[in-house]
């Protein structure tokens, strides 16, 4: 995935927050523990879309059928 087809490399905190699902304040939570992969460009930090799917993938829980 690039920037240029038109898809966005990395999301800032509220963009990440709201794309995974949960508060700003939770994902800066996790961001201080280090629980959730982030980049510091700077003074910001960012969230890569690659790294947020991989993450969400690894905690998702298989279902019982």
């Amino acid at each position: 995935m690039d920037a240029v087809d038109g898809m966005r490399l990395a999301l800032g905190a509220r963009e990440a927050a709201r794309a995974i699902g949960v508060s700003a304040r939770t994902l800066w939570t996790l961001t201080k523990r280090r629980e959730i992969p982030h980049v510091r460009v700077g003074a910001r930090v960012v969230y890569r879309v690659e790294a947020l799917e991989a993450w969400l993938c690894s905690r998702e829980l298989a279902s019982k059928a």
